[in-house]
């Protein structure tokens, strides 16, 4: 009697093995079609990567320290030709 229930339980267990890899196929093919149809969808909005955005972004951070840099030396060379010790015509 145990020959019979040792094989109805592997071959229980072979079909629980089955079926779990059956499973996870069928999660992956979901999973795919999932991510496929969602960029579609993005794709229809015209929204951006995430890399082109952090791009965008830095060249925004460098454009805004060359503005400060430059705002900086104006404000000096304007000091220096408003202050009395620079000579004056006339």
């Amino acid at each position: 009697m145990s020959t019979g229930t040792n094989r109805f339980m592997d071959e229980f267990a072979r079909l629980m093995t089955d079926a779990a890899g059956a499973a996870q196929g069928m999660r992956k093919e979901v999973e795919q079609a999932f991510h496929a149809q969602a960029e579609r969808w993005l794709n229809g909005l015209d929204v951006v990567r995430r890399e082109e955005f952090d791009v965008v972004r830095e060249m925004a951070v460098k454009a805004l320290e060359e503005n400060e840099a430059l705002k900086a030396r104006i404000e000096t060379l304007e000091a220096r030709l408003n202050s009395p010790a620079t000579p004056t015509e006339g």
